[in-house]
């Protein structure tokens, strides 16, 4: 979206993006390899419209990651993410897709077979990008996607796809027990392990 784009849009207009999909944010074959691999839920309308990842402007995602020290600059993603931001993240080795592809107002639209059906196509991802770390940014996401009724939030016991796997907490503004340095203390763990910070 080019850097005049409007910063809010109607209804009807975020109505408009429902089920697009939001494309990876992947490293290309010049950047440096993925290191940390974050994984959204599913793509808010706002964010289908920017086509940009957490996109939407009360999403602490993007906040976080300043304050944790994953970023070293601000990134203000409610317009739409620059190139220069996005090669700023791959330079970082940092990624982000998501469970399920298809945008939808809230994540309760998504179905239980639509999880599963994600949980395949993460796995899939996973082996192709080889990130050191996943980050799957929802335990009832991760738990619907993958039938683990019992997982918590953190690093979990079992590989993912010969990744290290941790669940870490939804960054969206509707989750609202977390705030900006919660998030940026449970997103420092697998960034840590991922080497993207000491």
């Amino acid at each position: 979206m080019p850097a005049d784009a409007p910063r809010s849009f109607t209804r009807a207009e975020l109505e408009s993006f429902r089920d697009a999909e939001v494309p990876d944010l992947l490293p290309g074959p010049d950047d440096p390899p993925l290191r940390l691999l974050f994984v959204g839920i599913n793509p808010g309308l706002w964010t289908a419209a920017t086509s940009t990842h957490f996109a939407h402007p009360g999403n602490r995602f993007y906040p976080a990651l300043l304050r944790a020290g994953i970023l070293e600059r601000p990134i203000d993603p409610a317009a739409g993410m620059t190139g220069a931001d996005r090669d700023y993240l791959r330079s970082r080795g940092i990624g982000i897709t998501n469970v399920v592809p298809r945008a939808t107002a809230k994540a309760s639209e998504i179905s239980p077979a639509e999880f599963r059906e994600g949980g395949e196509r993460l796995v899939a991802t996973v082996r192709r990008a080889r990130p050191a770390v996943v980050a799957v940014a929802g335990v009832t996401a991760y738990r619907s996607a993958f039938g683990l009724p019992k997982a918590v939030l953190g690093p979990q016991p079992e590989p993912f796809a010969g990744a290290e796997l941790w669940v870490v907490p939804n960054p969206s503004g509707l989750n609202a027990h977390e705030t900006v340095a919660s998030l940026a203390a449970a997103y420092a763990g697998p960034a840590r392990a991922a080497g993207v910070i000491g």
